[in-house]
């Protein structure tokens, strides 16, 4: 049959990425405390297009990353990403692997347990160089040092996000790096709490009130100690309660 892809473009364009995109998967991933933690990811898989060709092989990317199945995580994204490149003719290959990681966390007073939710992510690029970086998302509690300052009694306050992009020497840990950066806000957040653990809660983040600024800073001086890291991006987002915007703060550093 004629393989319509591999005719001729002749408007001279050449397409950086082209793929697959929001592709659900099972993958298993390396757990600190149990082992391995079977999840389900969304993944993205792209390649550059030279400008003489019409089409990339859709079909291809599935059937590498089916390849693989139970090799998905981490280690095995170099491979994943050499393979698109040989089979696909390509010059760069993108990979990119969103997934939930659930980590048992204790409530602080009555040690109630339950499982709590992490959006993670690792995101590779392959050219002349390979690049992997690590991404993870820890919801945060957040404390405004103004509203505490001019009021009388009480202070607003609201969950927020901190959002770290690592570039690593060796084998980072999700669990480490979320126990890391998550002590940098007014407090934590937990999926089950009882009345003495949110009492706990309440008044320990009154008496820690950060803004975005201060947990983005206190997160990069972290970073900044761990030999490890060779590049970081730290965003913060509050979700204010009382105001009609979200209030945000970013540090990027090479190393």
């Amino acid at each position: 049959m004629r393989d319509v892809q591999n005719d001729i473009d002749f408007r001279k364009i050449e397409i950086e990425k082209v793929g697959v995109k929001n592709l659900k998967y099972p993958i298993v991933l390396q757990d600190k405390e149990n082992e391995e933690q079977h999840t389900i990811a969304s993944i993205n898989m792209y390649v550059n297009l030279p400008h003489q060709f019409r089409g990339t092989h859709m079909s291809r990317f599935v059937e590498i990353l089916n390849k693989y199945r139970r090799e998905i995580d981490i280690h095995s994204m170099g491979e994943i990403m050499k393979e698109m490149k040989a089979n696909l003719n390509a010059k760069s290959a993108h990979l990119d692997i969103e997934f939930p990681y659930f980590i048992e966390k204790k409530a602080p007073v009555s040690g109630a347990k339950s499982l709590m939710e992490y959006q993670c992510n690792f995101i590779g690029k392959l050219n002349d160089k390979m690049k992997i970086l690590l991404g993870v998302s820890v919801p945060i509690l957040t404390v405004c040092p103004c509203s505490k300052e001019i009021s009388e009694y009480g202070a607003h306050n609201q969950r927020g996000t901190i959002s770290v992009q690592l570039r690593f020497k060796g084998f980072p840990w999700i669990e480490d790096v979320i126990q890391m950066v998550e002590n940098c806000a007014s407090g934590s957040v937990y999926s089950l709490l009882k009345r003495e653990d949110e009492k706990f809660i309440t008044e320990k983040s009154y008496e820690n009130p950060k803004f975005v600024e201060d947990v983005v800073r206190d997160v990069a001086t972290k970073l900044n100690r761990q030999e490890n890291i060779l590049w970081y991006k730290v965003e913060v987002e509050s979700y204010e309660s009382i105001h009609n915007h979200d209030a945000y703060a970013c540090v990027e550093k090479r190393r």
